[in-house]
This record gives C-alpha cells, structure tokens and sequence, in this order.
C-alpha cells in the first residue's frame, strides 16, 4: 500500500454530485473511501464503498476505521450528503424533521469530527460541505425552512471550525450550489428550477466538482462558502 497517495472521503456518494466528486478526485489519483445507503461495491482497488445510513456515528465510525484500515490516512472529507423535504413549515411532521436533521446535520457532525481526528495526526487536512445559501437568501415561493436550518448551521459551522484548526494545518470551506441538474430533481422540473438562478438554466454537476476541487487545491482558503448557484445568492 502507497500511503503517500491522498485520500478523500465522499457521503452521499452513490449517486449525482457525489458519484461525480468520487470520479473527480480518482482522476486526480486520490484514494476515495465513499459511502451512502445504497452504494455497491467497487472493482477499483483504489475505491473503498462503504454501505450506510450517514447519520448514525456507526456508519461513520466504519467509514473512517475501514478507510485508514485500507489506505493508512485521511485527507479530504466531502460532505455532500444531503436530503430536502419541500412542505410547508406548519405542514412538516416530527418524522420529516429527524429525516433532514439525521442526513443534513447528523451525518455531518459525526463523519466530520472523527476525520479531523485522523486529520490531526498528520496536521494537515482538508474538510469541504455542500450547503446552500437558502439560510441568507430566501426565495418566495420555495419552502426552505428545514433546509436553512440545516445547511445554515454547516456554513456556521464551517466558519468555527475553519478558525479552530487554522493554526493545526486543517481547512475547513464550504461550497454552496443553486439549483444542480441532478436525480433529485425530476426532468419535468428542470426548466421551471432553472428560472431560480439568475443566470437563467440549471447547474451542472461538474460545476459543482470544479469548484470543490478548487478549494482542494488552495491551501491559502479556509473559512469560504463558495457559492456556485448561477446568482442566486446575490439577489433576485
């Protein structure tokens, strides 16, 4: 085993912009330890599929120890696991709220805390969430409550942690999409959602990738939300 060779951990990772950021950084020769719920196992040897609900610290805790076990280190954390339940405030049930807090924050906190662990060890490291920028800019007519609350509380979390292990060789960014053409998103959809980001279409995925791998590759940048949403953060 080469533990020279960085690498990455990506959540939510079967599908859209996770599988996306999973065939990134092997392009770039990163070892990627990747997990969802619904991921199969890889014939890449430098692929390590890790099944798993990414809320519960079990998953977590396998996803981290089966990865350094594997490869020897940590370097990247991608959070990118994410769910939206699009109701009304007053019309969501206590269900769908553990749903999104278990995804959006559970499946953060646990994951984050213990590669920074393993990031420490070697005083360097790199942490990158996919969050939004619905928590500053809300829009009429899309029902963003428990989104808000939950990739907010990332971007401020980003921002603490990015100034707690500044000085340990840790960055800590985020990057924040508009309206992504992904799985989530029913093609029947595509043109109306479109219309949300100023620039006038949809996000592809890829340009999601770029700017992670940006951040990946600039160690002078820790703290950011990058906001990669066609405007839609700057107004309407």
């Amino acid at each position: 085993m080469n533990k020279s060779q960085k690498v990455v951990v990506v959540t939510g990772a079967s599908r859209g912009i996770g599988a996306e950021v999973v065939k990134a950084f092997r392009k770039l020769d990163y070892r990627v330890i990747a997990t969802s719920r619904s991921i199969k196992p890889s014939d890449d040897e430098n692929i390590l599929n890790v099944i798993g609900d990414i809320g519960n610290p079990t998953t977590a805790q396998r996803v981290i120890s089966e990865g350094v076990a594997r490869f020897g280190r940590i370097d990247t954390l991608v959070n990118n696991a994410g769910i939206y339940i699009g109701k009304p405030f007053t019309e969501h049930t206590a269900e769908d709220y553990a749903s999104v807090m278990n995804v959006n924050m559970a499946g953060f906190y646990h994951i984050t805390q213990l590669a920074i662990q393993e990031m420490e060890k070697h005083s360097s490291g790199h942490v990158v969430s996919i969050t939004a920028s619905i928590d500053q800019v809300a829009i009429s007519g899309v029902y963003s409550a428990l989104a808000a609350l939950s990739k907010g509380g990332i971007n401020a979390a980003t921002k603490s942690l990015a100034i707690e292990y500044a000085k340990k060789g840790i960055r800590v960014n985020a990057v924040a999409p508009g309206n992504i053409k992904t799985p989530m998103h029913p093609t029947e959809i595509h043109e109306a959602l479109g219309t949300y980001n100023p620039i006038g279409r949809l996000g592809e995925t890829n340009d999601i990738t770029d700017a992670i791998l940006f951040l990946d590759s600039a160690p002078f940048i820790t703290g950011e939300i990058l906001h990669v949403d066609g405007g839609q953060s700057a107004g309407h």
